[in-house]
């Protein structure tokens, strides 16, 4: 019987590396900045993973990691609790594997992740709020004998930090060749914090000059939590941008791998996004629009201190899964928001020097400071 069981965990070891083993490595793309020269941006296309976000690489590392430490076993139902796009890459894994998968997810998630989750043979149990996704999963996970994922707790240890292809890697390797190499600036998001957390101590382990730059949106807790200290703030709302910002400080969130925040207003997340479509000439899910705009703060902080170097910031997703709602104008329009000029601001910014209409609030620890 062990032995059996020890042959079956083996197989859908060996199933998920190979499945790695097909996919290349996604994309790394310039961005002109016409008004910063001496500023390189790249961005870190995590869409063109099979399951088409960056949630691809943490729900690889989950289930190995789920595997190896013997959570998982034959014919068990897999559950997580998402926002969306790590449902859909763990549906993915599941369905490789051979388990029944369930994603506990709010009812506001978009038709198209839920969608895409359904495609890979996931089970839908839908809740009020981004709130009772936790302790919903909990108890289906017991009454159906079952195993929790939980992304929030396990992002950060799952994922190998110092090696194997992680996005850190992967990035400094693809900088190599570029005319400032080691970036000034990388920037992300936080959903879990795991992927904060691998760049931040990547970072640190090969000992690079860079900083870490996280790019919060609004009705998350993390920013305040980062600039205050306290790990027990909650609030009520949810964000409005999938994936990224949480009404609790999430357990993979670490505070110290992080040298500055933005709380970027949903407006401008939003209209990045229009600004993008038109200078990449493919659409990008809401947290790029967030990313971006963090990022052309960080350019313009940069050059006006007459410094050169780059900034790579994660493109989390695709925009396919946002038609009916970030690239729908009545959608828009149905909660006031007026991206035309707030797009026309964002291009000014990026091609015309001009400040960003909007004060963002920011907050450094200082203790980390690269040597220069």
């Amino acid at each position: 019987m062990v032995k059996a069981r020890e042959s079956w965990v083996q197989q859908a070891v060996r199933k998920i590396e190979a499945d790695f083993n097909r996919s290349a490595d996604t994309h790394l793309i310039p961005l002109s900045l016409p008004a910063y020269p001496g500023v390189d941006l790249y961005l870190k296309d995590e869409s063109s993973h099979p399951t088409g976000s960056l949630k691809h690489r943490l729900a690889r590392s989950l289930f190995l990691y789920a595997l190896c430490n013997g959570w998982l076993r034959e014919g068990s139902t897999v559950i997580e609790a998402s926002s969306g796009s790590t449902a859909v890459s763990e549906a993915y894994f599941a369905r490789l594997i051979g388990l029944p998968f369930m994603a506990v997810i709010p009812k506001n998630t978009s038709r198209e992740k839920i969608a895409a989750i359904e495609f890979y043979g996931g089970q839908i149990h839908l809740v009020n709020s981004g709130r009772e996704i936790y302790g919903e999963s909990e108890r289906l996970a017991r009454e159906l004998g079952g195993h929790y994922m939980d992304q929030f707790t396990y992002a950060e240890r799952a994922t190998d930090w110092r090696s194997n292809n992680n996005i850190a890697e992967s990035i400094f390797s693809q900088m190599r060749q570029e005319p400032h190499p080691v970036p000034d600036w990388i920037v992300c998001s936080c959903g879990t914090g795991g992927t904060t957390a691998t760049i931040g101590r990547y970072i640190r382990y090969q000992g690079y000059d860079s900083r870490v730059c996280v790019a919060d949106p609004e009705n998350s807790v993390f920013f305040d939590a980062y600039a205050s200290g306290d790990p027990t703030l909650q609030i009520e709302a949810g964000s409005l941008i999938e994936g990224i910002g949480r009404p609790r400080v999430e357990r993979s969130f670490i505070p110290s791998v992080i040298d500055r925040m933005a709380r970027i207003p949903d407006l401008a997340s939003l209209a990045a996004l229009r600004y993008l479509e038109k200078s990449l000439g493919r659409r990008c899910g809401g947290s790029t629009g967030t990313n971006f705009i963090a990022a052309l703060q960080l350019a313009r902080r940069m050059h006006g201190a007459g410094e050169a170097g780059s900034i790579v910031m994660v493109l989390c997703d695709g925009g396919e899964r946002y038609s009916q709602t970030y690239y729908n104008d009545a959608w828009l329009r149905e909660r006031d928001f007026d991206v035309g000029p707030a797009e026309w601001a964002i291009a000014q910014s990026a091609e015309q020097g001009e400040a960003l209409p909007w004060e963002l609030e920011e907050h450094a620890h200082e203790d980390h400071v690269p040597a220069r």
